[in-house]
């Protein structure tokens, strides 16, 4: 392999190696109802990526060669990726779920040279992708490539390919664009460098202390990409990853069950499910060591909720971003044991420690770009600020788009190989040491008294019994903004006729004048759904219901 290789596609490569029987993925198969699964292992998928590598290399694709990936989740996904990885060639991976507007934004903005996607991708392309030109097509799934794959499993690695033959790559170099969701703003593309997820794949070892053999059921499909890695088996799960809200519960319980799960990764909205479905049905799960919520703040009530079906596992929090991850993390016992109490007070969501060799600043907060990260810039402890953070997993810059990279990264006055990321979050320091999150910054209610933060004025309201969650919202223009709240009630508990509605605004008014941080909310608005991202299905997008009605105050 070569000393000094830091392509990240050796890490399957060793696995092979140093396991080359043991499953890599499980992929379900279902039969008049009953679930089993084929074991493809360790050695069938480094050969398999051995000749989609050869497959790819012959159809034009380069060491360089930007490709945008549009194929399912699973086994064609991490096929594809580590082919890629291998040839040197850089995925770009945009979520479809942000609509196909954006989504063609996206491809123009990262600028593609090749498609490589399933065959109603690659034969509609021209359609859905209109304007975006492609000088090289794959068809993932084709004829021709199932051939390709088929001659691979019959021997060890395709002679075209050795499986120690991989595109040389120092840490530095470009290995792929993942774009943000667009939870908040425009979806950018972050450019992601050999080094960067070598550093992730350390950090989340070390920190979850991560055994090979383990068997992991990821419910958000890019961090199945790390499990060759940790020496893993990926189990793939059944259902649709864009929408995890409308996942089945019962079939991933039983795929937990069936498999041995002991570690898996998804969104509070889809943990919700699960523990919903668990305590209705009976159901725990002794199998699992682990498992990390994320992509949203995690309401204490959960973790409660999911303690009693984990016997013999715990729960973490991991926090970060596409632009830094991981960042910090807390356990399930520490929330529920020291932190809750806190954050019911209205002082926002513990994140935990930073990871070991991440640094954590909390700045002042401004909307204006800063170009140097100084001691004057930093705030107090205990003093809300924006999160910044610096570290090996720090990404450096978006794709195309330097006024963003202007907007949210900052050199080091100390060092000026060392890139600050500002996070767009709210936050402070405790005594401790511990990360505590406030909101978004973009979603900050400013007004002529102050400003309110998202995190820490929803928590009074979401204490509520009949309130499943809730959105702080700002009528008007910001410096100026009327504070109001959006309640969405646990299900069965939505007023159905105007008395009730009344009575269930007037109950919500009383809750904010009975603590001193939400006093100054007058206004509540009552919906059956908030409306949420598509990646988690669990960040609110409050900016949008600010407009909605502030509109409708006319």
């Amino acid at each position: 392999m070569g000393d000094g290789n830091a392509n990240v596609a050796r890490y399957l490569t060793l696995a092979a190696q140093a396991s080359p029987d043991a499953p890599a993925l499980k992929l379900p198969l279902r039969s008049q109802g009953e679930l089993s699964y084929e074991a493809i292992s360790f050695k069938r998928l480094e050969a398999s990526a051995c000749a989609a590598a050869a497959y790819c290399e012959k159809h034009g694709i380069r060491r360089g060669t930007r490709v945008l990936l549009m194929v399912k989740p699973g086994f064609d996904l991490i096929l594809s990726v580590f082919a890629l990885f291998k040839v040197g060639a850089v995925p770009v991976v945009i979520d479809p779920g942000m609509g196909w507007k954006h989504f063609r934004s996206c491809v123009r903005q990262s600028r593609p040279e090749a498609l490589m996607g399933i065959p109603a991708a690659t034969w509609l392309s021209p359609l859905l992708l209109r304007g975006c030109r492609f000088r090289h097509k794959l068809t993932v799934g084709s004829r021709r490539w199932r051939a390709c794959l088929a001659q691979s499993a019959e021997q060890s690695a395709p002679a075209s390919r050795p499986p120690t033959d991989f595109a040389v790559a120092s840490p530095t170099d470009l290995a792929a664009i993942l774009f943000t969701s667009g939870s908040t703003g425009p979806a950018k593309g972050v450019r992601y460098e050999h080094g960067m997820f070598e550093a992730q794949v350390r950090l989340l070892k070390e920190r979850y202390q991560v055994e090979p053999g383990e068997v992991d059921l990821t419910l958000l499909p890019v961090f199945a990409l790390f499990n060759p890695a940790l020496g893993m088996t990926t189990v793939v799960p059944e259902m649709d990853p864009s929408k995890p809200a409308a996942a089945d519960p019962a079939k991933i319980v039983e795929a937990i069950q069936k498999a041995g799960v002991t570690n898996s990764f998804g969104s509070p909205a889809l943990w919700s499910l699960i523990a919903r479905y668990c305590e209705r049905e009976g159901k725990t799960l002794p199998s699992v060591r682990r498992i990390q919520m994320a992509g949203a703040p995690v309401p204490p009530g959960l973790i409660r909720r999911m303690k009693p079906l984990l016997p013999a596992g715990e729960i973490n929090t991991p926090y970060g971003a596409t632009e830094a991850l991981p960042v910090a993390s807390i356990c399930g016992r520490e929330i529920l044991e020291q932190t809750q109490p806190l954050t019911d007070e209205g002082r926002g969501t513990c994140v935990g420690t930073a990871f070991p060799e991440m640094t954590v600043r909390i700045i002042r907060l401004t909307d204006a770009p800063l170009r140097e990260m100084a001691d004057d810039l930093c705030v107090p402890v205990g003093e809300i600020g924006e999160i910044t953070v610096c570290g090996p997993t720090v990404t450096k810059s978006y794709e195309a788009r330097p006024e963003a990279t202007a907007a949210a990264k900052l050199s080091d006055s100390a060092d000026p190989s060392r890139i600050w990321h500002r996070m767009g979050d709210l936050g402070y320091l405790d005594e401790h040491g511990r990360l505590w999150f406030c909101g978004r910054k973009a979603e900050r209610v400013q007004t002529p008294e102050g400003d309110l933060y998202t995190d820490c004025c929803e928590a009074i309201f979401n204490r509520h019994p009949d309130v499943y969650r809730s959105a702080l919202i700002g009528l008007g223009k910001p410096g100026h903004q009327t504070p109001a709240i959006v309640i969405e009630p646990d299900p069965g508990k939505l007023p159905t006729s105007p008395s009730a509605r009344t009575a269930f605004e007037k109950e919500m008014l009383a809750v904010a004048a009975s603590h001193p941080l939400t006093q100054r909310i007058g206004r509540v608005f009552i919906e059956a759904g908030l409306p949420v991202d598509v990646r988690h299905n669990a960040k609110i997008h409050r900016l949008a219901l600010g407009r909605k009605f502030t509109r409708a105050q006319g």
